[in-house]
Formats: structure tokens, C-alpha cells, sequence
């Protein structure tokens, strides 16, 4: 079932003083990636206490509906953890812009009785569990790089996404990069048509389905796999290097991928001995041109806060902080947003 986040003003208004009531407030609509919800309700929660005139109300549907909704112009503002076509790019109503808000990553969680160590995972038994091709706990492609460690014969279970996710698009970007049959069977994509497995709702779907299905593995991002105490793996990255994700991990990942002028950027399988093969930006989708004069300007003045302020609560959440060139970038771009 479709969740529905709001950030609602009770809370905030009482905390806030004397303040305009919702009816008078200005509410600005966003929907999208499940990922950054615990960020993004921070951020609106403390932007309302500073200027409690402006609301938002921020629809937790996954990036594809994210991605669909800004399209349609049904919403002020859209959400993904992946980036979005040229083609959708093309078909929405206006040019749309993509503003990195974080850093995550994306990690293999697993249930599996008795093992409590972060097993870790070569390219290939990973690609391959996926692909349905590696089925059993115990194989060779997984105990050679777990020497020691008692892995059952069990059958492996898969969990993916079911929705149009962003995570999903993380995830499939990466098998696509270390995986030929990967890449030419199934693809990177929001939504793919999964080789094997059990679909699960948002992050918190696959995370619920996991934990309650013996022998299961599925991807969650790292936010989700801490809050949900989920047994989690390293990944073996481009190096050779088996890599937990982390702060660390993952700002080398970007450090390592050059920002292309409109943001789009990938960052999975990076080069360095540091960095996690499974790490993502996550984007605000904007029209560069608003429609509404009066939430243009809101939304241009949050954005500046968020890359001034809100970056400060992002590790405390679990997320990593923009670099300091992004944050540049991304100031000078939000300029040209025209209300």
C-alpha cells in the first residue's frame, strides 16, 4: 500500500510562535524517491519554524511517481534517486532541472539465520544472485571470499522493488556496469523486469520483506538498513576491494566522477580503493521556469538554505553532505530558476 507522508503543521507551528494558520499558509506540493524522506521532512520541519507562511506537503510514492508527477505538473516539485531520460526529459511541460540534494548508498541486505557477519560479496556473486544464476548460500562464488565463515545450503531468496524507484535505477545501474549478462538481459532502469524474486513497496517494503523471509536478500538504502537494525554486506568495488558503505565510502565514490553541467550523473562501480560501487546522488526536480511567481520564489529560497543550512543535518540522518563544488555549482544554477 502506497504510503503518504506529510509534514504537517501542528508540531511545527507550535514550536515556530505566532504564526499564520495552515489556511493562510503557502502550500508547495512535492512527491517522489522513498530514499530521502527522512532528510527532506527534517529540512521542511526546520524551514517551517523559520518561515512557518510557507507548508510543504512531500508524497512519499517512490522516484518513478516522483519523476511522472513533476512531468504532468501535478506537483510543485519531483524527487528521484535516478536521473531522468532524455526522452521524459523531452515529454514534460517545460524544462526541467535536476538538483542534487545528498548523498546514500545503496546496500545488500540479507537474513539469514545464525550469520550475523557482513559477508561479502565479489561482483559476481552478486550479479548473479540477481540474475537467478547463483541460488544457494553456500556457493563456491560466495564462500571463496567469506573464508571461515559457515554460510548454509539453503536456497537464496531475492527481493527487489516493485515500484518505480530510484534505488532500483542505483541498484540496476551497477549490475549493469559489472555484469554483461546483466546489461543485456535486464538493463538499468526505475523499473525492470526482474529475472527472479519478490516485490516489495518503497525501501521500507523490501526492508519489511527481508527481515520477515528467512534466507532473503534484497537492496535498501543504507538509511533504511540502519533504522531497521537489517544485517548488511560490502561490495566488492571496481578496485577489487571489498568496501562497507559509509561517509567515507561514499564521498569517494563522487570524488571520483566528474559533475556534468545539468547534474545527471552516475556514480556507481567509481575508481579507488575507497570508494562503494553502489552510491547515488539524490535529485529535487524543479521547473526552471515557475509558474507560480509566489512558490517560485519560495522554493528558490529554500534550495539556497538547504545547501547553506540544511547540509549540516544531513550525517546525522545517515546521509552524506554535498561537496563543496556541488554546493557551488548548484548555487550559481539555482539562479536560474525565473519566477
Amino acid at each position: 500500500m502506497k504510503k503518504t507522508f506529510r509534514i504537517l503543521i501542528a508540531l511545527s507551528l507550535s514550536l515556530a510562535g505566532p504564526a499564520a494558520s495552515w489556511a493562510d499558509a503557502l502550500l508547495i506540493n512535492g512527491a517522489g524517491a522513498t530514499f530521502p524522506y527522512p532528510i527532506y521532512s527534517k529540512w521542511f520541519d526546520e524551514y517551517h519554524k523559520l518561515h512557518a507562511e510557507v507548508q510543504f506537503n512531500y508524497q512519499s510514492i517512490g522516484s518513478g511517481g516522483g519523476i511522472r508527477q513533476i512531468s504532468q505538473r501535478t506537483v510543485d516539485f519531483g524527487a528521484t534517486d535516478g536521473p531522468m531520460k532524455d526522452s521524459d526529459l523531452e515529454n514534460a511541460k517545460g524544462t526541467i532541472m535536476h538538483l542534487p540534494t545528498v548523498l546514500g548508498a545503496v546496500v545488500p541486505a540479507y537474513n539469514i539465520e545464525g550469520v550475523t557477519e557482513k559477508i561479502n560479496f565479489t561482483q559476481k556473486a552478486i550479479a548473479g544472485i540477481f540474475l537467478g544464476t547463483i541460488t544457494s548460500w553456500n556457493d563456491a562464488e560466495i564462500q571463496k571470499a567469506n573464508p571461515g565463515m559457515k554460510l548454509p545450503s539453503t536456497s537464496i531468496v531475492v527481493v527487489h522493488r516493485s515500484d518505480g524507484s530510484g534505488t532500483s535505477y542505483c541498484w540496476t545501474d551497477f549490475l549493469s556496469k559489472i555484469s554483461a549478462s546483466w546489461a543485456s538481459h535486464v538493463g538499468r532502469g526505475t523499473a525492470v523486469n526482474w529475472p527472479v524474486g519478490l516485490g516489495g513497496k518503497g525501501n521500507e517494503g523490501v526492508a519489511g520483506l527481508v527481515k520477515q523471509t528467512p534466507n532473503a536478500i534484497g537492496y535498501v538504502e543504507l538509511i533504511y538498513a540502519k533504522q531497521t537494525s537489517m544485517t548488511y554486506g560490502k561490495l566488492q568495488n571496481k578496485a577489487g576491494k571489498f568496501t562497507e558503505a559509509s561517509v567515507e565510502s561514499v564521498k569517494a565514490a563522487a570524488a571520483a566522477v566528474k559533475m556534468p553541467f545539468d547534474f545527471r550523473v552516475s556514480i556507481t562501480n567509481a575508481s579507488g580503493d575507497e570508494a562503494y560501487p553502489s552510491a547515488t546522488y539524490t535529485w529535487l526536480l524543479i521547473y526552471k521556469n515557475q509558474s507560480d511567481k509566489q512558490k517560485g520564489k519560495a522554493l528558490v529560497d529554500f534550495l539556497g538554505w538547504m545547501l547553506k543550512d540544511g547540509q549540516g543535518m544531513a550525517e546525522g540522518l545517515g546521509y552524506v553532505p554535498l561537496p563543496s563544488t556541488i554546493v557551488e555549482a548548484e548555487t550559481a544554477a539555482i539562479k536560474k530558476i525565473k519566477v
